[in-house]
């Protein structure tokens, strides 16, 4: 299987592994900004991306802009469909105590494929019972 990505702007970055076995690949900003502390911003990447039907492009924050900055992907995962075709963005949020400021080129999130099961829901009138029923947030004490 192949993901087929277009470049939107001359500028853009396509994607690639950190590491031959990383399950993910980066995505970079096609644009500069700063996010203040306790604000999200939607960062354009300049690509557009073809989902094989049966698929969805999930992204993701990294851990390390995470845990360095307090900046994190604010939808996570945010989904990619696979009828959709315009830019991906990204939502970040920084939840850092410093301004967050970004340069074209860098890296801004992460994005990885996945099956989807392409499921109908259907209205039932009674569903099968459970042993934990319709126990809660934290019912099992954590």
């Amino acid at each position: 299987m192949e993901l087929h990505i277009k470049r939107l702007t001359q500028t853009a970055k396509i994607p690639v592994r950190s590491t031959a076995h990383a399950s993910c690949l980066d995505l970079h900003a096609d644009a500069e900004g700063v996010i203040a502390p306790g604000e999200r911003a939607l960062v354009k990447t300049g690509l557009a991306v073809a989902v094989p039907p049966g698929f969805e492009v999930q992204v993701r924050s990294r851990s390390g802009l995470a845990l360095k900055q307090g900046v994190a992907v604010l939808n996570s995962p945010g989904t990619v469909d696979a009828d959709y075709r315009g830019e991906v963005g990204v939502i970040l949020i920084n939840l850092g105590k410093e301004p967050f400021q970004y340069k074209r080129g860098d890296r801004i999130a992460q994005m990885g494929v996945y099956r989807v099961e392409m499921c109908p829901a259907v209205e039932v009138e009674v569903l099968e019972d459970t042993e934990r029923g319709a126990g809660g947030f934290g019912h099992t004490g954590v």
